[in-house]
């Protein structure tokens, strides 16, 4: 059953209002017609079967059938992404989400991109936004994941408060393995760095806000390989992947 994301506002209406990106995907894109099933989620947890009941060019509704909530059964993790250059980071976002990341944090770090205009940076985010909502569809997420707002590394890495707190770091660095504890740590922050990797100084700043870094062995990864490889590592570790466990209660019908 095709899945889509509304503001979570949407959902505490019946029927529900449709957004016109939905109504035109719906109808231009699947055909699907008045009187089929499609479910409608919040980002937050809140998933509902529904019945669509008017479908026009621009809006459309659906009649709420049952709900339910779904928990995460992933790891926190909050990926720090050095901003790579180009459209690297579309990828880091889509995959991150693939993955279970539970928060992408985009750092400007001394060999990042340069910062843009407030419009593009604007329209970027936008993009972003829509990157994640389409990759937690088709991976049948029921939380989206958190952006933060782009920020220099100091100011990014003052609210980390993680359990376990990761850079990835090419030099004088600890495998991975030495680091790791043995019981699932309550969340994980995963630093890591711009085409080029840290500075010296950036690495000091990681160090005074607890992060500890690490190597994941002898071959360099690429910016957008590295944190997605460390993702998968620790969803396999503590997370779910390869569990084969499901979230998800279910709320009475209404």
């Amino acid at each position: 059953m095709r899945r889509f994301f509304v503001p979570p506002e949407n959902l505490h209406v019946d029927p529900v209002p449709l957004t016109e990106e939905i109504v035109h995907h719906l109808g231009a894109v699947l055909r699907l017609s008045v009187g089929e099933e499609i479910l409608l989620l919040d980002g937050k947890g809140r998933l509902c079967r529904c019945r669509l009941e008017s479908l026009g060019r621009r809006a459309g509704t659906a009649r709420v059938l049952e709900c339910r909530q779904e928990t995460e059964s992933a790891l926190p993790v909050r990926l720090l992404q050095g901003l790579p250059k180009g459209d690297k980071m579309d990828l880091v976002l889509q995959k991150g989400t693939e993955l279970g990341l539970a928060a992408f944090s985009p750092v400007l770090a001394e060999r990042s991109i340069p910062a843009l205009s407030a419009d593009r940076g604007e329209k970027r985010r936008q993009r972003w936004e829509r990157i994640i909502r389409e990759a937690a569809q088709q991976s049948r997420r029921a939380h989206l994941p958190r952006l933060g707002a782009v920020l220099p590394l100091a100011e990014a890495l003052r609210d980390c408060d993680e359990d376990l707190r990761l850079l990835l770091w090419e030099e004088e660095s600890c495998p991975l393995t030495e680091v790791l504890p043995a019981a699932a740590p309550r969340d994980v922050a995963v630093l890591v760095g711009p085409e080029g990797g840290f500075s010296a100084t950036e690495v000091a700043v990681a160090r005074r806000a607890g992060f500890v870094p690490v190597s994941l062995g002898p071959r360099i990864l690429r910016s957008e390989t590295a944190g997605l490889a460390m993702a998968a590592v620790l969803q396999y570790l503590y997370g779910d992947l390869g569990s084969g466990r499901t979230g998800g209660g279910r709320l009475p019908l209404r």
